[in-house]
């Protein structure tokens, strides 16, 4: 269990048991929720947005390129509408992280996602 992740970084989650049709299996998830909760050591929990490798190009997904950073093996998108709140429990080995201007995007498709704009 990752008991220090931050914002910006990918882990690989244990999504199961899933229901309907939520996100199964091992797959990659970023960490979205702010560094004061995902820190602290009495909220077991931290908000997280999915990776999907399948490249759909849906106006509330950011794609995400492999490199070094990243520590991804293929392109992905990040699905802005899939956050979901879960115990650090299900985070496993961490991949890598997002940049900045990355992180910058996925704001901006969480805030689509949700209609805050």
């Amino acid at each position: 269990m990752a008991t220090n992740p931050r914002r910006g970084e990918l882990y690989w989650v244990n999504w199961n048991p899933s229901r309907g049709n939520e996100q199964a299996g091992f797959r990659p998830a970023l960490i979205v929720s702010t560094d004061a909760a995902n820190q602290n050591p009495n909220y077991g929990n931290v908000i997280v947005a999915a990776l999907t490798t399948r490249i759909r190009g849906t106006p509330t997904h950011v794609l995400v390129s492999p490199s070094a950073d990243t520590g991804l093996q293929h392109e992905s998108e990040v699905m802005c509408e899939q956050i979901m709140t879960i115990s650090k429990e299900r985070l496993g080995t961490l991949i890598g992280h997002l940049s900045q201007s990355e992180l910058a995007s996925v704001d901006g498709s969480i805030r689509k996602a949700l209609a805050l704009d």
